[in-house]
Parts: C-alpha cells; sequence; structure tokens
C-alpha cells in the first residue's frame, strides 16, 4: 500500500491510482480517471462521480474537490491531496 508523492499531479495521481505504472501506458487526467472508475468516455468530473457514486446523475455531480474529498474521506482538501491520501 502506498500513498501519493508529494508534487504529484493530478494525473499522476489518478495514473496512480488507476493502477497505470507503465509510462507508455499513461494516460491524461480524462483517461485515467475513466480507468480508475471503471467507465468509458466520462469527462473528468463525471468519471470521478461516478467513482464516487455509480448511481449519482449529472444534476448531482460535486465539482473536483468536493468529489476528490469525498473519494478519500477528507474535507477541506484541494483535489491533488485529497487523492494523494488514499492508499493503492
Amino acid at each position: 500500500m502506498a500513498t501519493g508523492q508529494p508534487g504529484s499531479t493530478l494525473a499522476g495521481e489518478l495514473n496512480r491510482l488507476a493502477g497505470i505504472t507503465d509510462i507508455k501506458q499513461f494516460q491524461d487526467e480524462r483517461g485515467a480517471a475513466n480507468v480508475w472508475a471503471g467507465t468509458t468516455g466520462e469527462a473528468l468530473l463525471g468519471a470521478l462521480n461516478q467513482k464516487a457514486d455509480a448511481g449519482r446523475s449529472p444534476k448531482d455531480y460535486k465539482g473536483l474537490n468536493a468529489v476528490c474529498n469525498e473519494i478519500a474521506g477528507t474535507t477541506g482538501l484541494e483535489a491533488i491531496p485529497a487523492l494523494r491520501s488514499i492508499d493503492v
């Protein structure tokens, strides 16, 4: 189990959480979020909201910081520090 590294990017954290370790397979933020969420073709916020709650409808989607904090079980953090706190 490992948490994220200080200074990592949002794309880096999403790839870590998605289990993408081969730099040749590295995804952009949207792609990595879709892999992690088990969705396809969602925008970044859509994929993260589906990861948080698969039954959530688009009208109820939370913003980036809020949904990352929800997934991480944290409050008040920016998106990247919230995701860095998640063990994989």
